[in-house]
């Protein structure tokens, strides 16, 4: 599902081992893209004033994706600086992946991801290069949605179950 880390570095101050990245990993396939999964975005634009919202996101191909509408200050502030931070709260572990996310606007990767979110529930389709739907979270804005692609630098997992443990894991 997401791409193997190349470092890992264990965080935690009780005693437990490192959180492996597999559970971590079991966890996002588990999760991730399911409507109890909560899930925000964290964003700064060119005035470095945080901002953070609640999103829809879907693992795909080894790869994590969200939408947002052209309007909302998360798309404004993606397009002044892509630096942006990923959060999920898991059943067994607390995520956050931080790296940059790009607008995506080919046909294929559009067509592919539209498809996906309905196999989650979400009736996507694209529109031109953006995609739409009847309905979408009040934080997406109004439509069409741009479709980001995040690229993961690093990520911490807090483990909420055995093993528990707190880990920060690098990425290529």
């Amino acid at each position: 599902m997401l791409p193997d880390p190349i470092e890992a570095t264990d965080l935690n101050i009780y005693g437990d081992a490192e959180l492996p990245w597999k559970v971590a990993l079991e966890a996002a396939s588990a999760g991730i893209g399911r409507a109890e999964t909560a899930a925000f975005l964290a964003t700064a634009g060119s005035d470095a004033r945080p901002h953070s919202t609640g999103i829809g996101a879907i693992a795909h191909g080894g790869t994590l994706y969200f939408t947002s509408g052209p309007g909302t200050r998360k798309s404004r502030n993606l397009a002044e600086n892509p630096a942006c931070a990923l959060s999920f709260r898991l059943p067994e572990v607390d995520l956050v992946f931080e790296g940059e996310a790009h607008r995506t606007t080919d046909p294929a990767e559009l067509d592919e991801l539209a498809a996906a979110f309905r196999e989650g529930g979400w009736p996507a389709e694209r529109a031109d290069d953006a995609l739409t739907a009847p309905y979408s979270a009040q934080s997406a804005g109004r439509p069409p949605w741009y479709l980001y692609r995040f690229t993961i630098h690093t990520a911490v997992g807090l483990g909420l179950v055995e093993p528990h443990g707190a880990t920060r894991w690098r990425f290529a």
